[in-house]
C-alpha cells in the first residue's frame, strides 16, 4: 500500500538521554523490547540533547553518525527509542536508506507476532493502522491524478487519497468487530455479576511474571517467557478461595512506560476487565532495579484506563532472584488488612499466602447464624443448605423442629437470600 524499505535482522539502536525527566527512556529496556521482537543489536548510538530537533529528531551531527554506522554495520533498520514524527521517520529514512522504527512502532510490531485470538489480532491491526494511517507517504508517484477524456477517467484522487480512504474504511470494519465482541464481555461480566462472581485481575508491568503466578494458582498453561510482553491475550479461569466461593481470575497485557495511545484505544474492551475487577493483583518483580519507576508507571496506567479506583494488594513477585535470603510473608496495615504479599511464582513459595490475603480481602464478612427450620420447610431449605456446604452442625428439638448451625462467606448468604426470596431470614434466631 506504501513504499517502505524492508526490515530485517540487524538493527541499530539509538538512545537520546533528555534533561526533562518525563521524555525520558530507558536504554535497557529498549534492548529487551529489541530482543523481544527477534531482532539483533550491532550498535547503540547514544546522546544528549535538551529538546528534539524537527527535521530528524536528532541534530544534523547525529543523523550523519547514525547513517554511517548503518554503512559500516551492514546494518538494515534504525529502531529509535522515542516517539517518531511521520515526517522525522521520513527524513530519516531518506538518510539512511534503510527502514526506521519509532518505540510505538516496535511495540506495535511485537504485539503483532503475539497476537493469538481473532479479538487480539483485531485489536492489534486498529492499532497498526491508526498508527500507519499518519505515515502514509506518496510512494506511488507514477499514478498521479488520473486526467478527463475518453479512456482517461478515473475516480479523480491520487493513490495516498485512496489508500487512505481503504484505510478509513478498515479501521471503521475492525471497531464494528470489536464492538460486538466489547458486548460480548459485557454479557459475560454481567452474569457473573449477578451470580455475585467476584473477579480478580492480574496487572503490573510487563515480565513481572503475571502468567507465571497465573499457572500456580489455576493449574492452568498460559504461555511464559522471560520477555517482554510474552502475554497479549487476555486469559480467565475459575479459582476457589475459601470462605469466599468461585472467583474469576483474568491474566492481561503488561504495561509499559509510555504505553502508545493506540494501543490503549485498541484494547479499551480488554482492559475492561481491569476497570471492572473487584480487586487488582500489582504484580511486582522485586529484583529489578527499577522497580519503583515501574510501579510508578503502572500506576499512570491504571490512572489512564479510569482503573485506579478499583482496591490492590501488592504481589511482591520473584523472591527467588534476590541475593538476600527473604522469606515470604504477608504485610498488613494497622487495622491487620494485607496490603502486601512476598512470594515466588516460579517455585511456589508464598503462593499459599495470597490464597489467604484473598480470602480477607474478598469473603470480607463471614457469616456465623443460627437457623431453626420447622417440619413444613425442612426438606426444601436443608437439601439448599447443603448444597453450598456451609452447615457446621445439626439437631433436633423437642417439637421436631430443626437448629442448623451455619457458616459462610456474606456473599454465599446473600444468594441464599436470593434464591428464597428472604425466607431464610425469618428463621435466623442468633446472628454473628
Amino acid at each position: 500500500m506504501f513504499d517502505r524499505y524492508e526490515a530485517g535482522e540487524l538493527a541499530i539502536l539509538v538512545h537520546i538521554d533528555f534533561s526533562a525527566e518525563s521524555e525520558r527512556e530507558d536504554l535497557e529496556e529498549l534492548e529487551l523490547l529489541v530482543s523481544s521482537a527477534g531482532v539483533t543489536a550491532c550498535g547503540r548510538i547514544t546522546g544528549t540533547r535538551n529538546s528534539a530537533k524537527a527535521k530528524y529528531f536528532v541534530g544534523t551531527g547525529k543523523a550523519d553518525e547514525i547513517a554511517e554506522a548503518v554503512k559500516l554495520l551492514g546494518a538494515n533498520i534504525v529502531i529509535f527509542n522515542h516517539a517518531l514524527t511521520p515526517s522525522q521517520e521520513r527524513n530519516l529514512e531518506a538518510l539512511c536508506q534503510c527502514r526506521v522504527l519509532d518505540r510505538t512502532g516496535l511495540i506495535l510490531d511485537i504485539f503483532a507476532q503475539r497476537a493469538r485470538t481473532h479479538e487480539g489480532k483485531l485489536q492489534v491491526e486498529l492499532a497498526q493502522l491508526r498508527h500507519i494511517s499518519t505515515r502514509l507517504i506518496r510512494g506511488w508517484t507514477h499514478l498521479e491524478r488520473q486526467k478527463g477524456g475518453i479512456g482517461l477517467r478515473g475516480p479523480g484522487e491520487t493513490q495516498l487519497e485512496t489508500d487512505r480512504r481503504l484505510l478509513r474504511a478498515r479501521i471503521k470494519n475492525i471497531q464494528a468487530r470489536l464492538a460486538k465482541v466489547s458486548k460480548q464481555r459485557d454479557q459475560g461480566r454481567r452474569a457473573r455479576s449477578r451470580a455475585e462472581v467476584p473477579t480478580v485481575s492480574l496487572v503490573g508491568y510487563t515480565n513481572a511474571g503475571k502468567s507465571t503466578l497465573f499457572n500456580q494458582l489455576t493449574s492452568a498453561n498460559v504461555y511464559v517467557a522471560d520477555q517482554l510482553f510474552a502475554t497479549l491475550d487476555p486469559t480467565l479461569r475459575k479459582i476457589d478461595v475459601e470462605d469466599v466461593g468461585e472467583v474469576i481470575l483474568a491474566d492481561t497485557v503488561g504495561f509499559i512506560r509510555h504505553l502508545p495511545h493506540d494501543l490503549v484505544a485498541a484494547f479499551q474492551a480488554t482492559l475492561q476487565e481491569t476497570q471492572q475487577a473487584n480487586l487488582l493483583l500489582h504484580v511486582i518483580d522485586v529484583a529489578d532495579p527499577r522497580k519503583t519507576d515501574n510501579i510508578e508507571q503502572v500506576t499512570k496506567v491504571l490512572a489512564a484506563i479510569e482503573a485506579d479506583e478499583v482496591p490492590q494488594l501488592l504481589v511482591c513477585n520473584k523472591l527467588d532472584s534476590l541475593d538476600d535470603d527473604i522469606a515470604p510473608r504477608i504485610d498488613r496495615d494497622d487495622q491487620g488488612k494485607p496490603i502486601r504479599v512476598w512470594l515466588s511464582a516460579r517455585t511456589g513459595a508464598g503462593c499459599e499466602l495470597l490464597t489467604l490475603a484473598l480470602t480477607e480481602l474478598l469473603s470480607g464478612q463471614i457469616v456465623n447464624h443460627q437457623l431453626l427450620l420447622p417440619i413444613d420447610v425442612q426438606g426444601r431449605l436443608q437439601g439448599l443448605l447443603y448444597k453450598f456446604e456451609c452447615v457446621e452442625s445439626q439437631s433436633f428439638d423437642d417439637e421436631g423442629n430443626m437448629r442448623l448451625t451455619i457458616r459462610l462467606p456474606i456473599i454465599d448468604w446473600q444468594r441464599l437470600l436470593k434464591k428464597t426470596a428472604g425466607e431464610l431470614n425469618q428463621f435466623v434466631i442468633e446472628r454473628s
